[in-house]
């Protein structure tokens, strides 16, 4: 077995490099030692805490702005564009004729709308623009969710109704779908009135990252028409599940049980009720705007209740000022 010395060397040489390729210069390798020594260390390997932790976040998925432009892109084509082109085709008798399916492709992207999931200023609206600019989108193919509706009435009685009903489809877009609690939550209060007042009209819920469990929960509520994402995260990529693919080739000293363990005292610290990411998300991704709950929180935690280093700091939806 190597040294503990060696060990580190080869973390620190993989994390450098991860650093200075894929994660934006975010985690200097001062920084990650700072982040690093919040554990213990120890002579013996089995029970050193940072070496677990070394190795944990070497192993840490960072999606730069480069990245997430180019997995808008695919969201528009692969999800959007070739699945409208398929439906074309199919309602015109498998049709071939290229000028017939621009044409109706053109119709129907006029008449569809875009929104981000979340208020304005959450993940879901801040990547329509670049979604925008990454698919030469004009501004008018886009509205914010308090467009869909408008409210007639006088004597202080109201109507609720939709305010355009030529638009045929609405798209929602997401970063990430972890437990689908979020995206549900939000879209009670819209989709479900929009389909009560609309019922020709499709809704769509697009995410560039989707846990197979989170995709499960938002088909189980059947708001929506269509639901898929770019990016599907199975059950290996949660770090201490049985077929984790971090530990897939597992050698000591790295042992996936010591870092469950770790990971569960240091986050029932930070986060008590969900001390290995919301809902136990057990990931270990971060986006260039922001890291997901759903990852584990010894990575992202910065908040009031405990001294705590970030690796990837999380910013947070709600702060504690007060006016």
């Amino acid at each position: 077995m190597q040294s503990r010395d060696d060990i580190v060397d080869d973390l620190q040489a993989k994390m450098k490099a991860l650093n200075e390729t894929l994660w934006e210069d975010r985690a200097k390798w001062p920084h990650v030692e700072k982040w690093a020594h919040q554990f213990r260390s120890a002579s013996d390997l089995a029970d050193d805490e940072q070496i677990q932790m070394l190795f944990l976040a070497s192993h840490f998925t960072y999606f730069g702005i480069r990245e997430i432009r180019a997995l808008l892109r695919s969201l528009f084509r692969d999800i959007y564009q070739y699945k409208m082109v398929e439906e074309i085709r199919r309602q015109n008798a498998d049709t071939l004729d290229r000028t017939f399916i621009s044409d109706e492709f053109k119709r129907q992207l006029g008449v569809t709308r875009f929104l981000g999931v979340g208020n304005p200023s959450e993940s879901g609206s801040h990547l329509l623009y670049y979604f925008r600019q990454e698919n030469s989108l004009g501004k008018e193919y886009f509205i914010n969710s308090h467009e869909v509706f408008s409210r007639l009435g006088a004597w202080g009685l109201y109507l609720t109704k939709v305010r355009d009903p030529s638009i045929e489809r609405y798209v929602f877009i997401d970063d990430l779908c972890g437990s689908g609690s979020q995206a549900a939550a939000y879209s009670k209060s819209l989709v479900q009135p929009l389909k009560r007042l609309n019922p020709r009209a499709k809704v769509c819920y697009y995410t560039l990252f989707a846990t197979s469990f989170g995709l499960s929960e938002i088909k189980k509520l059947r708001w929506f028409d269509d639901v898929a994402t770019v990016v599907e995260l199975d059950d290996s990529f949660k770090c201490f599940s049985d077929i984790s693919r971090i530990y897939k080739n597992e050698q000591a000293p790295f042992d996936k049980s010591a870092a469950a363990s770790i990971c569960r005292r240091y986050g029932e610290k930070l986060e008590p009720q969900f001390p290995l990411g919301w809902r136990d998300g057990q990931l270990l991704i971060g986006f260039c705007h922001n890291t997901p709950d759903n990852t584990l929180p010894i990575m992202w935690y910065d908040g009031p209740n405990h001294a705590w280093t970030p690796l990837f700091r999380r910013f947070p939806k709600h702060y504690g000022w007060e006016a």
